[in-house]
């Protein structure tokens, strides 16, 4: 009999504080494989809120994912983003899959075992380091299918991290009429305007009131994302929605407090405010949606996006505690990075 394998996993143990930890896996039973990680990507939207304790303690990890069990109190292990070649699998009628590339929506760790039926081959001519950005693709792409934008509209998007990037690129091939970007951090606004945005905004700018409205035309926003993960762009947001518009909040604030100004014109706006979270379709989409057709769209938009280009840094998993210090407290200097297994 084999002896098990040794997996190397990151483990959030305390607010601003990770570990490599080395566990025992057991070897892959039929209907499972044994992957050995080549890349994973870190969210730096809902994996800081991790990070720095600011998740609620008390909610299940994901109740969608066998791979992420339990609720987000530590110690944990976390991440959604794997990238990696079976190496063994469970039952001889099972050997195809072995030296298959897959993706897994699992934790950062060197090596895993899982379903076969939660693991997503690679497609040919897309590369690891541009599959690592699937779960954020698809995010993406389920933003647009609750914001339903229509032609012609004017479109702000808050926030243009590697989501809000990835929303961006999308809507940028529509037929809008305006579509204006907000961000904080001139790396991501050039990523932005090479996307296409009609205008790219930094948020902190004294006179924004003005560059937003002339931005979109002397005319409120159609349909707004709210995508920063910061509460206080919620109310900036949603004063520069026009009226019967919809503002998609896509943004994670975990316990972070949120402030609204609610009174004024807010009342009398008739603006929708949606929440947008990938785990779950829109109702009135499952007639012709299911998850896994969302996902081969998500597929195939990686392969022609490759956003591969928007890693701006790779550590190896023994130094990820230097990934999200650098993610922490000097996040303009990143888009997305990346942990790797030598």
């Amino acid at each position: 009999m084999a002896a098990p394998v040794k997996a190397r996993t990151l483990t959030f143990v305390g607010p601003h504080q990770v570990e490599v930890r080395e566990e025992a896996l057991a070897l892959p039973t039929p209907g499972q494989a044994l992957i050995r990680t080549r890349c994973s990507a870190i969210s730096s939207g809902t994996e800081l809120l991790v990070y720095r304790g600011e998740a609620p303690a008390e909610l299940p990890a994901d109740t969608a994912l066998a791979s992420l069990p339990g609720t987000l109190s530590f110690p944990l292990a976390y991440g959604y983003a794997a990238a990696g070649v079976v190496e063994q699998v469970g039952a001889a009628s099972d050997v195809d899959w072995i030296g298959r590339r897959v993706f897994a929506f699992h934790p950062h760790a060197s090596s895993f075992v899982a379903a076969l039926t939660d693991l997503h081959p690679i497609p040919d001519g897309v590369s690891d380091e541009d599959a690592v950005f699937l779960a954020n693709t698809e995010t993406a792409v389920s933003l647009l299918h609750d914001g339903a934008p229509l032609a012609g509209e004017r479109v702000a998007v808050w926030g243009q991290g590697i989501v809000g990037l990835l929303a961006t690129s999308l809507l940028a091939r529509l037929p809008l009429d305006r579509l204006v970007t907000l961000d904080r951090f001139p790396l991501r606004r050039q990523a932005s305007q090479a996307l296409g945005a009609t205008a790219v905004l930094d948020p902190g700018r004294p006179d924004l009131a003005d560059a937003l409205q002339s931005a979109l035309g002397e005319q409120a926003a159609d349909l707004t994302y709210e995508l920063t993960g910061n509460p206080a762009a919620l109310d900036a947001a949603l004063k520069s929605t026009g009226f019967s518009a919809r503002l998609v909040l896509g943004s994670w604030y975990g316990t972070k407090p949120v402030s609204l100004d609610l009174g004024g014109a807010f009342h009398r706006s008739r603006i929708r405010i949606l929440a947008s979270q990938v785990s779950r379709l829109d109702p009135a989409l499952t007639g012709r949606w299911t998850k896994a057709r969302r996902l081969a769209f998500a597929w195939a938009w990686l392969a022609g996006l490759r956003p591969s280009s928007w890693i701006t840094h790779r550590f190896e998993l023994d130094h990820a505690a230097e990934a999200y210090v650098l993610l922490d407290h000097q996040p303009d200097l990143a888009l997305q990075v990346v942990l790797t297994y030598p």
